[in-house]
């Protein structure tokens, strides 16, 4: 029994190719085009940034539109500048119109540009312009444009090849630079691809004799500037010309459009930042490349305040008054301390804490502090009065600060960092404050704070008392307190 020289049957579903140099040209054709489809994708992802919009909070993506509409009423402006200047100098230039033409197609090109741009720059003020429309009006642009190139030689009563040499074709570049001022290349791409395509149009209308005008071309430089002849060459280099600055300026419209969003983005972050931390702090963070740096060993102010009987209080009121009494003292006191140069580290629940001169350095850090215990007990009297008045729970505000060394910087988790204020001087306030109910006083400092403060500038509002040799309730020695409010 022999063995079969036939071939086996094809299932259908083999390659049919047999040739291997066959096999490896078309997968070589395959795979360039599959390298140049993914070469176009990716110039497409640069140019568009899909990944960056599709990324963009709605916050964010609100106000780079706010941005893009305002841009898009200079836009409508500019144009209207355009429509105005294009019709002054054509009411003052001479008309060289053959005798007898009845149509003169750029008077009628820039009054239908002119309706349009106005009902465009209405469009841009209420906020009604629409992909669509923008993108008619692109195309309307370069269009009238090249339509007013074109009406040269019926103008002049010239062959087409008149308008190529034209040097209006220069305000394409203009037209397209105009786009960029919306932040999205895809205008850009489609004014510079209907400016390509509309001077290639001119050209082909030039040289194919469509006007009834025999064309002639020529390959010498100066035939073709000082006649009607074309030069191809020289049309070419136009169309790549407008086609290079267009990708130019998409690219660099998107790139610019990335550090758009992101600067967008970062001040939405630091407006945030500003919501829980200080605002020195915050901005410390935004322009620091690593975390604030500590700060060890340095003097600075340190500033409590704290409601009194708010424990005893919270028992006869409800959740959303207690909240609502909290947020008014807060509202109060806060500006106050603010506005003498104070950051708040942290609030204690009733209570507040504050540093004068430890997160940015401050030549008056005590007298600030001082300057800040008398406005603070004059509005908290007058906040305790107020509410008196009106029948509301009005409790009283205890408040003390003093000098010393403090280490400021960054405790807890890396994964949820704090910034504090940490020292013997903040344990000392601590207990200042809870003394003032001792003292039966609202304000309290220490008899060196006091001095400090003096030597820095400060001027106190009323007369002080001085209560020496003091003994405080967790303090191993007596201390020197001076009265800033009874």
């Amino acid at each position: 029994m022999s063995a079969s020289t036939e071939p086996p049957a094809s299932s259908g579903k083999e390659s049919t190719i047999s040739d291997p140099r066959l096999e490896l040209a078309v997968l070589g054709r395959f795979g360039r085009a599959g390298l140049l489809t993914r070469a176009t994708a990716k110039l497409a992802e640069l140019v568009f940034d899909r990944r960056v919009d599709a990324a963009l909070s709605e916050r964010v993506r609100r106000r780079i539109e706010q941005q893009q509409a305002a841009s898009e009423i200079i836009i409508g402006w500019i144009q209207a500048c355009a429509v105005i200047f294009f019709a002054v100098v054509y009411a003052i230039s001479p008309k060289a119109f053959p005798p007898g033409m009845r149509f003169a197609p750029v008077p009628w090109t820039l009054s239908i540009y002119a309706m349009f741009t106005a009902a465009r720059i209405v469009l841009a003020y209420r906020g009604r312009l629409s992909r669509g429309f923008l993108t008619l009006s692109v195309v309307v642009d370069i269009g009238v444009l090249m339509i007013t190139i074109w009406s040269f030689h019926l103008q002049y009563g010239a062959p087409p090849a008149l308008y190529l040499k034209a040097p209006t074709l220069m305000y394409v570049f203009i037209l397209i630079a105009l786009r960029t001022l919306r932040f999205e290349p895809s205008y850009v791409l489609l004014a510079g691809g209907c400016a390509a395509v509309g001077w290639l149009a001119l050209f082909i209308y030039a040289a194919a004799g469509l006007s009834g005008a025999a064309p002639t071309f020529t390959h010498n430089y100066v035939d073709y500037v000082t006649s009607y002849k074309i030069l191809g060459g020289a049309e070419i280099d136009k169309i790549l010309s407008i086609l290079m600055v267009t990708a130019i300026l998409a690219l660099s419209l998107a790139r610019a459009r990335r550090l758009l969003v992101a600067s967008v983005a970062e001040e939405f972050a630091v407006s945030d930042l500003s919501r829980f931390f200080a605002p020195e702090v915050a901005k410390q963070i935004r322009g620091s490349e690593a975390m604030v740096s500590h700060c060890s060993g340095c003097e600075a102010a340190i500033l409590m305040t704290d409601l009194r009987g708010f424990t005893g209080l919270s028992g006869t009121v409800s959740a959303e008054e207690l909240i609502a009494l909290l947020a008014e003292y807060q509202s109060r006191l806060v500006p106050v301390i603010q506005h003498h140069g104070g950051s708040i580290d942290k609030y204690l629940g009733d209570g507040i804490l504050a540093s004068f001169g430890a997160v940015s350095p401050s030549p008056g850090y005590a007298a600030d502090l001082c300057r800040a215990l008398d406005e603070l007990a004059a509005t908290a009297r007058a906040w305790y009065l107020e509410r008196q008045q009106t029948g509301l729970p009005a409790p009283a505000v205890g408040m003390a600060g003093a000098v010393g060394n403090i280490v400021f910087g960054t405790v807890g988790h890396e994964t949820r960092p704090e910034y504090t204020v940490i020292g013997e001087v903040v344990n000392l306030v601590a207990k200042l404050e809870k003394h003032t109910k001792t003292e039966r006083v609202q304000a309290l400092t220490t008899r060196e704070s006091y001095a400090r403060a003096l030597e820095q500038g400060y001027r106190p509002v009323q007369a002080v008392e001085e209560r020496l040799g003091r003994s405080i309730e967790g303090v191993a020695h007596t201390v020197d307190l001076i009265v800033l409010a009874q």
